[in-house]
């Protein structure tokens, strides 16, 4: 027969487990990142600005992205830092604030659509956005 000690000992064996349970399942999730599959293609980009959905049309090739947003069209070069992150420099920067780069990172995909956050190079402030392979 067991005693006191031993039953305790039992009870906080299955309480730490019990614990330890949901935070290994979590460690174990990996968010999906095919990265590659995004590189080049036309894309529909969604991002919320002041509670309004923008949407931004995007032809991307290995050097350049070429985008239509609010009726207006630009060109950029891309520059991949690796798979899942890339710099944008506008071509024809009319303004200081259209001269800055805008860091790009993926941060999960899916098949046909991938999450992203961006912003200025090295700002903290990002924003998030979701684009959809054509």
């Amino acid at each position: 027969m067991p005693n006191k000690t031993q039953k305790n000992n039992r009870i906080w064996s299955k309480i730490i487990l019990l614990l330890l349970f949901p935070i290994l399942l979590y460690s174990c999730y990996n968010a999906e990142r095919n990265c590659a599959d995004f590189k080049t293609g036309k894309f529909k980009s969604e991002i919320t600005i002041n509670g309004e959905k923008k949407h931004t049309i995007s032809i991307r090739t290995d050097s350049i992205v070429i985008e239509t947003y609010e009726g207006k069209t630009d060109t950029a070069s891309i520059r991949w830092i690796n798979d899942c992150e890339y710099v944008l420099q506008k071509i024809n920067p009319k303004s200081m604030a259209e001269k800055k780069a805008i860091d790009i990172k993926i941060l999960t995909t899916s098949k046909n659509s991938y999450t992203f956050e961006f912003g200025v190079v090295g700002s903290a402030d990002k924003q998030k956005g979701v684009a959809y392979k054509l």
